[in-house]
C-alpha cells in the first residue's frame, strides 16, 4: 500500500474546508427556479435561512451544451426525464445568464457564497467577470479535460464531482487540473443516478478517493432524504452538496430528488452534529459523564460488621453506588477480617480490612 497523501485545506471565500473544520454544506439550485427569477431569489433566502454555506448554480444554455436536434441519441430514454429531448430539458433547466449578476449580489446580501458549474469557456468567462470564488466541474464534464484546465488556470479552488467516472478517468481529470495550476481541490464522490438508491451510494469510495488523490473529500448526494449525507460526514466528508427546492410539489426538472427548506435545515444541522460527534480518540471521562461515576458498582457492607469479623458474601457485596473499593478486589477481600466495626451501607476501604487477617 502506498503512502497516504497529505490533504491540505481548501479555502472558499475565506472559509477553510477540510478534515479539521465543520462540513461545508452547499445547496444546489440547478433548475429548481422553474424559470422564475423571483423563485430563484426565494431559493437563495431559503438556503440562507437553513444555514447552507453556499448556493451553487449551473451556467450553460441549451445551445452551449447540446444542439436542437430530434435524432434518437438526442432523446433521453428511461429514468426521471424519459422521452425528453436534451435541448428542451436544458432550455427549461438553465439559469439565464442575465440572472447571474443579481443572484451573486443576493448571495452577498444574505452572507451566502455563490458559485457555479461552468459548462463551456463562455460560461467560465461570464463567471470570471462576476468574480466567482470557486468552480465546480460537474460529473458529466469530468472527461472534458480542456474545460478542467481552463477552470484550473484561474487559480480558483476547484470542486470536482466524480459521477460516471472510473478511477482512471478521475486520475486523469485531477492530473489535468493540477497540471494547469489548481492547488486547491475538493473531490466529491458522486453517483449520477437521479435519484440514487442508498444501496448504490458506496460511501466507502469517498475516503479512498481522498487517500488516493490527496484531495479534500466530499459527497454530491442524489439520494432521497438526508441520511446518506450525514453518514458521509461520519466517514470524513468535508463538503456536502444537495439539490434543494421550495416545494417538490411545485415540479421542475430536479424537484423529485431535491430537499425542501425544512429538510435542508435538518441536513445542515445533522451534518454539523455528525462532525461534532467524531471528536478525537479520547478515553478519559467526558464532560457529560461528570458525576456519573458514583453510579458504577463498588464494594459495600450489606450487613453490620464487628471488629475482627470475617468478610463474607453475606456482609460484603458489589453494589451501586461507586464510592467503595472497585469490584475487582472482591476475591481478595473475602476471607479477610474487619479492622474496625462498620455499619450496613458503608463503602469498603482498605483501612477497614486487617492486612494479615485472612481466615485460616
Amino acid at each position: 500500500m502506498g503512502a497516504r497523501l497529505k490533504i491540505d485545506d481548501v479555502t472558499i471565500a475565506g472559509r477553510p474546508i477540510g478534515p479539521g473544520h465543520p462540513p461545508y454544506v452547499v445547496a444546489e439550485m440547478s433548475g429548481n427556479h422553474n424559470g422564475d427569477l423571483g423563485r430563484a431569489m426565494a431559493l437563495m433566502e431559503a438556503a440562507a435561512e437553513a444555514g447552507a454555506a453556499a448556493v451553487k448554480l449551473q451556467t450553460y444554455t441549451a445551445d452551449t451544451i447540446t444542439i436542437d436536434h430530434d435524432g434518437p441519441e438526442f432523446v433521453i430514454k428511461g429514468g426521471l426525464w424519459d422521452g425528453r429531448r436534451l435541448y428542451d430539458l436544458y432550455d427549461e433547466a438553465h439559469t439565464p445568464w442575465d440572472w447571474h449578476g443579481p443572484l451573486f449580489e443576493k448571495g452577498r446580501d444574505l452572507g451566502v457564497v455563490v458559485f457555479s458549474s461552468p459548462f463551456d469557456p463562455t460560461a467560465l468567462n461570464l463567471l470570471e467577470g462576476l468574480d466567482a470564488p470557486a468552480y465546480k466541474i460537474a460529473s458529466f464534464e469530468m472527461i472534458d479535460l480542456p474545460l478542467i484546465e481552463q477552470c484550473a488556470a484561474t487559480g480558483k479552488p476547484l470542486v470536482m464531482s466524480t459521477g460516471l467516472a472510473n478511477k482512471k478517468e478521475i486520475g486523469e481529470a485531477i492530473a489535468a487540473a493540477r497540471g494547469a495550476g489548481a492547488e486547491e481541490l475538493i473531490v466529491l464522490h458522486c453517483v449520477s443516478g437521479y435519484p440514487t438508491q442508498a444501496r448504490d451510494a458506496n460511501l466507502h469510495t469517498m475516503p479512498d478517493l481522498a487517500e488516493s488523490f490527496g484531495a479534500v473529500p466530499g459527497l454530491s448526494d442524489h439520494t432521497h432524504g438526508i441520511a446518506v449525507s450525514i453518514a458521509a460526514v461520519a466517514l470524513g466528508a468535508c463538503f456536502i452538496e444537495k439539490h434543494f427546492t421550495l416545494r417538490r410539489a411545485d415540479g421542475g426538472p430536479d424537484s423529485a430528488f431535491s430537499l425542501e427548506p425544512e429538510e435542508l435545515k435538518e441536513l445542515v444541522d445533522g451534518c454539523h452534529t455528525a462532525w461534532e460527534a467524531l471528536g478525537r480518540v479520547h478515553y478519559d471521562p467526558k464532560g457529560s459523564e461528570q458525576g456519573n461515576e458514583t453510579f458504577r458498582r463498588s464494594l459495600y457492607a450489606v450487613a453490620d460488621v464487628g471488629v475482627g469479623d470475617v468478610l463474607t458474601p453475606d456482609n460484603i457485596r458489589s453494589i451501586r453506588p461507586g464510592l467503595g473499593l472497585p469490584p475487582k478486589h472482591l476475591p481478595e477481600v473475602l476471607g479477610c477480617r474487619a479492622s474496625r466495626a462498620f455499619k450496613r451501607g458503608e463503602p469498603l476501604a482498605w483501612d477497614m480490612i486487617e492486612s494479615d487477617g485472612t481466615e485460616s
